[in-house]
Protein backbone atom coordinates (compact mmCIF):
# COMPACT_ATOMS: atom_id res chain seq x y z
CA UNK A 1 0.00 0.00 0.00
CA UNK A 2 1.52 3.43 -1.47
CA UNK A 3 1.14 6.53 1.16
CA UNK A 4 2.74 8.27 -1.71
CA UNK A 5 0.61 12.25 -2.61
CA UNK A 6 -0.05 11.68 -6.05
CA UNK A 7 -3.65 13.37 -6.03
CA UNK A 8 -3.87 17.56 -6.86
CA UNK A 9 -5.43 17.68 -3.15
CA UNK A 10 -3.40 21.04 -2.33
CA UNK A 11 -4.46 20.77 1.40
CA UNK A 12 -2.77 17.25 1.99
CA UNK A 13 0.71 18.71 -0.05
CA UNK A 14 0.23 21.77 2.42
CA UNK A 15 0.00 19.12 5.30
CA UNK A 16 2.78 16.73 4.32
CA UNK A 17 5.55 19.93 3.54
CA UNK A 18 4.76 21.23 6.76
CA UNK A 19 5.04 17.82 8.16
CA UNK A 20 8.32 17.64 7.01
CA UNK A 21 9.41 20.83 7.65
CA UNK A 22 8.59 19.89 11.51
CA UNK A 23 5.87 22.70 12.00
CA UNK A 24 2.90 22.06 14.02
CA UNK A 25 -0.33 23.64 12.51
CA UNK A 26 -0.08 26.14 15.66
CA UNK A 27 2.90 27.76 14.33
CA UNK A 28 1.38 27.87 10.91
CA UNK A 29 -1.08 28.82 12.03
CA UNK A 30 0.35 32.25 14.08
CA UNK A 31 2.78 32.80 10.69
CA UNK A 32 -0.52 33.22 8.98
CA UNK A 33 -2.24 35.07 11.40
CA UNK A 34 -5.05 32.56 11.67
CA UNK A 35 -6.62 30.17 14.00
CA UNK A 36 -5.11 26.32 14.10
CA UNK A 37 -8.75 25.36 13.23
CA UNK A 38 -8.36 27.59 9.91
CA UNK A 39 -5.04 25.41 9.15
CA UNK A 40 -6.59 21.96 9.61
CA UNK A 41 -9.93 22.98 7.34
CA UNK A 42 -6.97 24.33 4.80
CA UNK A 43 -5.31 20.85 4.95
CA UNK A 44 -8.71 19.65 3.99
CA UNK A 45 -9.31 21.65 1.22
CA UNK A 46 -8.77 20.29 -2.30
CA UNK A 47 -8.35 23.43 -3.93
CA UNK A 48 -6.93 26.66 -2.21
CA UNK A 49 -6.82 30.28 -3.78
CA UNK A 50 -3.50 31.61 -5.24
CA UNK A 51 -3.10 34.40 -3.30
CA UNK A 52 -3.33 32.37 0.25
CA UNK A 53 -1.64 29.52 -1.30
CA UNK A 54 1.38 31.86 -1.89
CA UNK A 55 1.00 33.05 1.81
CA UNK A 56 1.12 29.66 3.14
CA UNK A 57 4.08 28.78 0.85
CA UNK A 58 6.34 31.81 1.99
CA UNK A 59 5.71 30.60 5.09
CA UNK A 60 6.63 27.44 4.43
CA UNK A 61 9.58 28.26 3.16
CA UNK A 62 8.93 27.09 -0.40
CA UNK A 63 7.42 28.29 -3.76
CA UNK A 64 3.93 28.02 -4.66
CA UNK A 65 4.63 25.79 -7.68
CA UNK A 66 6.60 23.55 -4.98
CA UNK A 67 3.87 23.02 -3.56
CA UNK A 68 1.67 22.32 -6.49
CA UNK A 69 4.03 19.89 -7.38
CA UNK A 70 5.00 18.38 -4.46
CA UNK A 71 4.83 13.83 -4.94
CA UNK A 72 6.00 12.25 -1.94
CA UNK A 73 7.62 10.02 -4.65
CA UNK A 74 10.08 12.43 -6.16
CA UNK A 75 11.09 13.19 -1.93
CA UNK A 76 12.00 9.23 -1.49
CA UNK A 77 13.77 9.58 -4.80
CA UNK A 78 15.32 12.48 -4.14
CA UNK A 79 16.55 11.82 -0.83
CA UNK A 80 17.67 8.42 -1.79
CA UNK A 81 19.32 9.41 -4.70
CA UNK A 82 21.37 12.29 -2.19
CA UNK A 83 22.35 9.38 0.38
CA UNK A 84 22.88 6.11 -2.21
CA UNK A 85 27.00 7.13 -2.29
CA UNK A 86 27.08 7.70 1.40
CA UNK A 87 27.42 4.39 2.83
CA UNK A 88 30.14 2.83 3.07
CA UNK A 89 28.94 -1.10 3.37
CA UNK A 90 25.52 -2.37 3.56
CA UNK A 91 25.02 -2.47 7.08
CA UNK A 92 24.11 1.05 6.68
CA UNK A 93 27.12 3.23 8.84
CA UNK A 94 28.04 6.41 7.02
CA UNK A 95 31.10 7.00 5.57
CA UNK A 96 33.38 9.48 7.14
CA UNK A 97 36.23 10.86 5.09
CA UNK A 98 38.20 12.20 8.71
CA UNK A 99 41.68 13.14 8.30
CA UNK A 100 42.16 12.64 12.09
CA UNK A 101 41.15 9.76 14.22
CA UNK A 102 38.90 11.14 15.90
CA UNK A 103 39.44 9.37 19.17
CA UNK A 104 43.06 11.30 19.57
CA UNK A 105 40.56 14.36 19.36
CA UNK A 106 38.64 13.33 22.15
CA UNK A 107 41.84 12.17 24.42
CA UNK A 108 42.96 15.66 23.45
CA UNK A 109 39.78 17.04 24.76
CA UNK A 110 40.57 15.33 27.99
CA UNK A 111 43.57 16.08 28.42
CA UNK A 112 42.95 19.98 27.83
CA UNK A 113 40.29 19.76 30.71
CA UNK A 114 42.39 18.42 33.21
CA UNK A 115 45.18 21.03 32.71
CA UNK A 116 41.89 23.39 32.99
CA UNK A 117 40.51 22.18 36.10
CA UNK A 118 44.36 22.30 37.57
CA UNK A 119 44.42 25.39 36.99
CA UNK A 120 40.83 26.20 37.93
CA UNK A 121 42.34 24.93 41.77
CA UNK A 122 45.29 26.69 41.95
CA UNK A 123 43.50 29.54 41.22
Amino acid sequence: MSTATTTSHIGRKISRIRELRGMKQEALAAELGISQQSVSSLEQSEHIEDEKLEKVAKVLGVSKEAIENFSEEAMVNYFNNIYDNDFSNSSGALAQNCTFNPLDKLIESVEENKKLYERLLQA
